[in-house]
C-alpha cells in the first residue's frame, strides 16, 4: 500500500512539473509571490555555496546536498565553476522575509538575515527533495504571523532528547518559530531543578498509567517515566536556536501541580503525602499560596530561565480548582489580608506575584485563558484554548494573544474514522478543519487585530505514547497549519495535492503520517 502511495506522489509531481504554473509548485506554506521563468536549474555535481564558512545555514544546507545527493560542497566566497548557491543579506528586507531566485545553475537566497536565509533554504531543500527538473523561477515570500508554534505534552508520555530534536526539525521544515514544550504537570515533572532534585527523583516517575479508553479505568501496573537533565536541555535550546525556533518552556502553577507536591508536599494546601498522578484528568491539588511556596516557585524559575533563553514564559494556569483553597486557613487569610472578593481573584493574586517576578528579571508570562478570570495581570500574553473568546477579551484589553482554540488546533482529536484511528482524545479536526481556520475572529475590532501574535498546534499526549504516535498525529495536519499561519491558505484541492506530493518526503525521513487525515471531509463546529 505505501507503494502505492509513493507512486501517486511521484505521478501528482510530475504532473505539477510537466504543466508548471505558479500555483502548481508543491511547497508548503505556499510563498506569497512566485514567479516562474523559462528553462529549468540544473544541480551540478559540484557545488559552492557562497556564505561565511561559520553560517550555520551554509553547513546546514551543505549537510542536506551532501546526504541526498552525493555532492561535493564547499563553502567559499570564491566563485567556480558548478552550481553556486549564495546567501546573501540584504538589510532592507523584513524579519523571516526572504527572496530567493533559481536560474540556470545558480541560486540566490537574499534575506534580512540568518532566520529569513533559514526560511529560504527550506523551501529549496523542499524543491530539491523530488530530484526532478526545477523550473527557474523568482519567490519573495514572507510570513503573516510572527507566532507560528507547536506544542508537545511531555509529561503525560515521556519521549527522548533525540525525538524532541526531531520535532523540532518538523517545525523547522514549515517554517514555524515557536516549540510551547509543556515540562510539568500532575502525571510527571520533566526539568531538572538542581535545588529540588525531588521534583525529578520522585515527581518524574509514577507507578503505574492509565491505557485504553478514559472510561475503561485500566491500567498498566508498571513505573513510568523520565525526565531531561540540565545538559539535556542546553543542547536542545542549542538545537532549536541554530534553526531560529524559540522554546518556550511551560512550569505549570497554581494547578496541574499533583507531581510537583508529590515531591514536597510542603508546598501543597493539605500538607499529606499524595502520588503522582497516575490517571488523566483534573484534580483537587493546588499549591498553597504562601510565602514558602512563592520561594519554591521563584527558585524554580530562576533554573528555567538559565536555561531558556526565550523571553517568554509559559505559567500555565489552566483548569486549577479552588477547592482545597476555599477550606485553607492560609488561602482565606490571603484573601481577606489582600481584600479579594474571592478564590478567582487568589489566582490572579498568585499569577500577578509570578508576573512581577519574571518582570524583574526580563521576562514576561503567558498563559491559558483562564489566567482571565479575576483579572488578567498587567503584561500577561494569552493563550486562548476554550474557543476564542478568551482571547478576543485580552485582545480588547489590549493584550497579546496566541490562538489555539481546541477545535481547529488540538492535534489529539481524532482525524479520521474513529472505529479504525488509534484513540485519542476526542474530538474531530482532520486537516481541511485545520486549513479552514482563521486566526483573527471577524468579531475582534480592526484597531485590536495587531494584538493577535499567531496559533500553534497543541499535542497533548494522555493516548499517545510514542514518537512515531505523535508524528502520526502530526502530520499533515501540522502543513495545514503552517499555510494558515503564513497567510496563503486558500484553496484546499490545490493544498491537498500539494500534501500528497510531501508524501515522497515523509517516506525518504521515514515519518509516521496519516493519509485519513487529508481525505476526510470538512467538519466545521456549529456557532
Amino acid at each position: 500500500m505505501k507503494s502505492f502511495f509513493r507512486y501517486f506522489a511521484i505521478i501528482t509531481f510530475c504532473f505539477f512539473f510537466t504543466k508548471i504554473s505558479a500555483q502548481d509548485l508543491p511547497l508548503i506554506p505556499y510563498p506569497q509571490k512566485v514567479e516562474i521563468k523559462t528553462g529549468n536549474f540544473s544541480l551540478e555535481k559540484n557545488i559552492e555555496i557562497n556564505a561565511d564558512k561559520n553560517s550555520f545555514e551554509a553547513k546546514f544546507i551543505k549537510n542536506y546536498l551532501e546526504k541526498e545527493f552525493g555532492s561535493k560542497v564547499i563553502i567559499s566566497q570564491k566563485y567556480f565553476e558548478g552550481t553556486i548557491i549564495s546567501l546573501l543579506i540584504n538589510t532592507k528586507l523584513k524579519d523571516y522575509e526572504y527572496k530567493l531566485t533559481v536560474r540556470g545553475s545558480e541560486v540566490a537566497i537574499f534575506a534580512k538575515d540568518s532566520k529569513g536565509i533559514f526560511n529560504g533554504i527550506q523551501t529549496l531543500i523542499q524543491l530539491l527533495s523530488f530530484k526532478s527538473p526545477i523550473p527557474n523561477l523568482e519567490i519573495t515570500d514572507a510570513p503573516k504571523f510572527q507566532w507560528r508554534g507547536m506544542h508537545l505534552d511531555v509529561s503525560r508520555h515521556f519521549f527522548p532528547k533525540e525525538f524532541i530534536k526531531k520535532y523540532i526539525d518538523f517545525l523547522a521544515m514549515y517554517k514555524m518559530n515557536t516549540f510551547h514544550w509543556h515540562l510539568t504537570d500532575d502525571q510527571g515533572w520533566r526539568i531538572e531543578i538542581k535545588k529540588y532534585p525531588k521534583l525529578t527523583e520522585i515527581g518524574a516517575w509514577r507507578n503505574r498509567s492509565m491505557i485504553g479508553k478514559y472510561a475503561d479505568n485500566k491500567y498498566e501496573e508498571k513505573r513510568y517515566g523520565g525526565f531531561y537533565t540540565q545538559e539535556d536541555i542546553k543542547e536542545i535550546v542549542k538545537y532549536a536556536s541554530e534553526r531560529h525556533i524559540t522554546i518556550i518552556p511551560e512550569i505549570e502553577m497554581p494547578g496541574h501541580a499533583s507531581a510537583a507536591i508529590a515531591a514536597y508536599p510542603e508546598w501543597g494546601c493539605t500538607g499529606q503525602q499524595i502520588k503522582v498522578a497516575e490517571k488523566w484528568g483534573v484534580f483537587d491539588d493546588i499549591f498553597c499560596p504562601k510565602e514558602e511556596t512563592f520561594t519554591f516557585l521563584e527558585n524554580v524559575l530562576k533554573e528555567v530561565m538559565h536555561l531558556f533563553p526565550s523571553k517568554i514564559i509559559h505559567i500555565g494556569g489552566d483548569e486549577a480548582p479552588k477547592t482545597q483553597w476555599k477550606t485553607n486557613e492560609i488561602a482565606q487569610a490571603l484573601i481577606k489580608k489582600e481584600g479579594l472578593k474571592d478564590e478567582h481573584e487568589l489566582q490572579s493574586y498568585f499569577i500577578q506575584r509570578i508576573e512581577k517576578f519574571l518582570n524583574k528579571h526580563g521576562r514576561e508570562i503567558i498563559g491559558w485563558d483562564e489566567i482571565l478570570e479575576g483579572g488578567l495581570a498587567p503584561n500577561a500574553r494569552v493563550m486562548s484554548w476554550r474557543g476564542e473568546d478568551g482571547g478576543i477579551a485580552a485582545a480588547n484589553l489590549s493584550h497579546e494573544v496566541v490562538m489555539t482554540p481546541g477545535n481547529f488546533c488540538y492535534f489529539d482529536h481524532y482525524q479520521g474514522n474513529p472505529g479504525t484511528e488509534p484513540i485519542a482524545f476526542g474530538g474531530y479536526t482532520s486537516t481541511e478543519k485545520v486549513y479552514s481556520y482563521h486566526v483573527i475572529p471577524e468579531k475582534l475590532a480592526e484597531d485590536k487585530k495587531k494584538f493577535v501574535l499567531g496559533t500553534q498546534g497543541n499535542v497533548w499526549t494522555e493516548y499517545i505514547t510514542t514518537p512515531e504516535q505523535v508524528e502520526y498525529m502530526v502530520f499533515p495536519r501540522i502543513t495545514a497549519l503552517s499555510e494558515v499561519l503564513w497567510g496563503t491558505n486558500s484553496d484546499f484541492t490545490n493544498f491537498k495535492k500539494r500534501v500528497q506530493s510531501q508524501y515522497l518526503i515523509w517516506d525518504q525521513l521515514k515519518i509516521n503520517y496519516s493519509k485519513e487525515s487529508i481525505n476526510q471531509p470538512l467538519n466545521l463546529p456549529k456557532k
